[in-house]
């Protein structure tokens, strides 16, 4: 499709405009792109891609931002749209409860979310349960997560499924559907040297393998043979990265990695490395880099003024020293009334 804006597109052809600006430029761009349609042209599929977008790169409040305009320009077509923004709240919990290593709750949750009909589940939600069980050494159940998760890669994103279920296979050392890492550098070397457009998505594939297998050196050197090579990384290599120190305990590097991440053109960084990042520098006493690190989120909209302002508040001491962002919240039911609530128009949740 043209470079160039073409607003005599059908809403069909705005729509799908935005998916395709979003997914290979970003979702910064896509929202220029959405900013500068004529208000005649923006009907519900449009704001609808819109609100597709948000979830996919996980944005939350944003997606909550586009509800309200839905609701108000188009309250027919909000229950489709609810059950959008459900499965997003039920992934990020999903999510939550992973990083705890809170196991019980990991199941509870996709159990529920299994017996829900209006509940969405795709091959990304079993491999972050498979995450889950990978992160207690429960690989029976892991493989099992996998397997549904092939059952379900379908579709424009079936090609991502396998190469995450695979990466996923070798860290548990499963020789049966994949051999071991060496073979995947093979892949990755085969096509580095045929590849015309760099795509970061396929390094970061790599990169994601290596910092959970706590193979950082390799994960670094790699990064490095990337850049002296010319190639631009974007800020989801910096995100993983900073996953990765975290998940190693190594907070110094985490918060390096961190600021990278938000400096560069990221949708948002993962919430609970930024929050421990947040949290490790307040108690560090390093105050002035935890505020510049928020302030670049701010600056490039990873996160919201009202987020913003209570972490600000959070390293100031200015607040009870809670967790400043609790993901969880609650099991199921909690997310399923927090996205209802937000449908009806409540804000007391």
């Amino acid at each position: 499709m043209s470079n160039e804006r073409n607003y005599n597109l059908s809403p069909e052809g705005i729509a799908k405009q935005i998916n395709l600006i979003s997914r290979v430029h970003g979702l910064e761009q896509a929202e220029r792109y959405f900013r500068g349609l004529p208000d005649a042209k923006v009907e519900f599929k449009i704001y609808a891609a819109l609100l597709r977008c948000y979830v996919h790169h996980k944005s939350l409040e944003k997606a909550e931002a586009v509800m309200k305009k839905i609701k108000e320009s188009h309250p027919a077509n909000i229950t489709m749209c609810y059950n959008m923004v459900l499965n997003l709240y039920a992934q990020m919990g999903l999510n939550a409860y992973v990083a705890a290593l809170d196991i019980k709750g990991m199941e509870k949750l996709l159990m529920e979310m299994e017996a829900d009909p209006l509940a969405t589940i795709d091959w990304c939600t079993y491999t972050t349960a498979a995450n889950g069980y990978r992160k207690v050494h429960n690989f029976e159940k892991v493989t099992a997560m996998l397997k549904k998760s092939e059952h379900l890669a379908r579709g424009k994103t079936r090609r991502l499924a396998y190469e995450s279920i695979q990466i996923m296979y070798a860290m548990i050392g499963n020789k049966d559907e994949l051999d071991d890492i060496d073979e995947a550098e093979k892949i990755l070397e085969e096509w580095e040297s045929k590849y015309v457009d760099f795509d970061a998505r396929i390094p970061n594939l790599m990169i994601t393998a290596y910092c959970k297998r706590g193979q950082f050196d390799k994960a670094e050197a790699y990064i490095k043979r990337l850049l002296d090579g010319g190639k631009q990384l974007d800020g989801r290599t910096w995100d993983l990265m900073a996953s990765g120190y975290h998940a190693g305990n190594d907070m110094e590097k985490a918060v390096q990695a961190m600021k990278k991440a938000v400096s560069a053109n990221l949708s948002r960084p993962l919430p609970f490395v930024l929050i421990a990042c947040v949290k490790y520098l307040k108690e560090k006493g390093d105050l002035d880099l935890a505020l510049e690190i928020l302030k670049l989120c701010l600056e490039k909209r990873h996160i919201s003024v009202t987020r913003y302002d209570g972490l600000v508040s959070y390293v100031h001491s200015e607040t009870p020293d809670t967790e400043p962002l609790d993901l969880s919240n609650g099991d199921y039911q909690t997310i399923k009334m927090k996205a209802l609530n937000f449908l009806v128009g409540r804000t007391d949740c």
